[in-house]
């Protein structure tokens, strides 16, 4: 794009015969036409503008939908905080988990006997 505001630029100038630029050669008033030129192919061909094209398409259908939840009343972004709050109160009301089974003690060994007596 830039490329193609400089060419347009420099043509008007060369055009207008407009005093540094009239006196160029018309192979340099043409430079940024052919520059655009090799961008936007090589652009095309690397998926660059796809790419950008797919994120403006998806800005926009995120967008469209947002816009169309509120125009049906659904407030999503407070959909969203009432889930978590209702969710947090489930888990602070919920009953206490049941306390870990006791570990089992190893047998207790038999009194000895004092071989004194």
């Amino acid at each position: 794009m830039w490329f193609l505001i400089a060419g347009i630029l420099l043509l008007g100038l060369w055009l207008a015969d407009i005093s540094p630029v009239a006196s160029l050669h018309w192979g340099w008033i043409a430079l940024p036409f052919l520059l655009a030129a090799v961008w936007w192919s090589i652009a095309d061909a690397t998926g660059v503008s796809q790419r950008r094209a797919d994120r403006k398409m998806e800005a926009r259908r995120v967008a469209r939908r947002q816009r169309d939840m509120e125009a049906l009343g659904l407030d999503t972004k407070r959909d969203k905080h009432a889930r978590k709050v209702r969710d947090a109160s489930q888990r602070a009301n919920a009953p206490p988990p049941p306390p870990p089974a006791p570990e089992a003690k190893p047998p207790a060994e038999p009194p000895r006997r004092d071989p004194r007596l």
